[in-house]
């Protein structure tokens, strides 16, 4: 209670250990206010989570300190260099927004301080911008949907239409989608990318769905406008003969309650599910719900994962900023969205992929895993990755 008042506080944290141990300060780096607070609770939750059940394992102690980045990328910047220079960190974990993750890109690498990143998945950052320093161990937009273009033409999917917003990570999960989809044999009839954060009413993109001759619609929609999309796709009497598919943001157990019976039936591709069926799984979620009150999201396992991934590299005995950034890069471990590893081509995480269907469950909205599909490595993009200097 007392380490969760401190928190609140914006005040440095510390998870007790022996006496001789090392002491490693990490800078999280989250939303805790502007639209993307309810993210950075759900990965400092999972965060934390991590620490007390993990944290017995290593020699290392960890002192936390909070900053807000206000989902302002110059807001964000300035708090990472407080982090570096006057809190000399050794490692920096969070990063929600992808303009957050620009921002502050070349300041991490330029200081050579590890970045753990617990969200933001424009491909770049493993890709034409990777850095030895940054590891992913959350996702990039490509990763989440490309799986999803050949798993649909195997269940008969020959032509879809697709939205999205338009904006970077909307075209790139809805590019990777199409490249694949189409690389499989199936036909894109119809594409539209709407005003991101802007579009109140979808009922003209999805008269032109309907109108399109597709087998499916595909879809990638987050927060507010995946609640706003599922319930007007659903008020419009598309989903007996235009089924609705997308990226798992879409029903994200985050806020999919808050779509209602609109989301059932609803099928869906992400990295993580509550419902996958393991007992690292199972030991996640029930501690998860028993100490916040509500199931983890996607958001909870990549902070949970974060801290875990830190805790593997202080293993090794890695301690510095070179060391950990060193160790970070050959973590691998079981974990509740499968196993784990990073590729040391991109520093991207490398991670299986779970096709889902929103289900009604006794009490709320719940899922269905369809399948599994396989854990692949992204492709280098542009990556030249470098080694960890001094």
């Amino acid at each position: 209670m007392k380490r969760a008042i401190l928190a609140a506080l914006g005040l440095a944290t510390s998870f007790a250990m022996p006496a001789a141990a090392e002491d490693i300060k990490v800078g999280l780096l989250l939303p805790f206010s502007g639209v993307y607070a309810a993210l950075g609770n759900e990965i400092e939750a999972g965060f934390n989570l991590a620490l007390e059940q993990f944290a017995g394992e290593t020699d290392a102690t960890f002192e936390i300190i909070r900053e807000d980045t206000e989902v302002k990328p110059p807001v964000a910047l300035g708090k990472a260099k407080k982090l570096i220079l006057q809190d000399d960190v050794d490692v920096i974990a969070g990063i929600v927004s992808s303009g957050v993750l620009g921002a502050v890109r070349d300041m991490v690498h330029d200081a050579g301080v590890p970045l753990i990143v617990a969200n933001a998945g424009n491909d770049e950052a493993t890709g034409a911008d990777c850095s030895p320093f940054i590891t992913r161990m959350s996702f990039s937009n490509s990763q989440v949907n490309r799986p999803m273009g050949s798993w649909m033409h195997e269940q008969g999917i020959g032509k879809v239409y697709t939205l999205a917003p338009d904006y970077a990570a909307g075209r790139q999960m809805i590019d990777a989608f199409t490249a694949s989809f189409t690389a499989a044999g199936g036909e894109v009839v119809g594409q539209e990318f709407t005003p991101f954060q802007k579009t109140k009413d979808f009922g003209p993109y999805l008269a032109q769905a309907k109108a399109s001759g597709a087998d499916a619609v595909y879809v990638f929609y987050a927060g507010g406008e995946a609640i706003s999309f599922v319930k007007q796709y659903d008020s419009f009497g598309l989903k007996a003969d235009l089924p609705l598919y997308g990226s798992g943001f879409l029903t994200s157990q985050l806020y999919v309650n808050a779509q209602g019976p609109a989301a059932e039936g609803v099928i869906t591709a992400l990295h993580y599910v509550p419902t996958i069926d393991t007992p690292a799984n199972a030991t996640f979620t029930e501690a998860f719900t028993a100490a916040n009150g509500r199931v983890p999201s996607e958001f909870a396992v990549q902070g949970y994962d974060a801290a875990r991934a830190l805790i593997e590299a202080t293993k090794t005995g890695a301690s510095d900023r070179a060391s950990l950034a060193t160790a970070l890069r050959e973590v691998k471990f079981e974990g509740p969205r499968g196993t784990l590893s990073i590729d040391p081509a991109t520093n991207n995480v490398v991670q299986p992929i779970y096709v889902y269907e929103t289900v009604a469950g006794e009490n709320s909205l719940t899922q269905t895993v369809l399948a599994q599909l396989p854990a692949e490595a992204d492709p280098v993009n542009g990556c030249e990755m470098a080694p960890v200097s001094n």
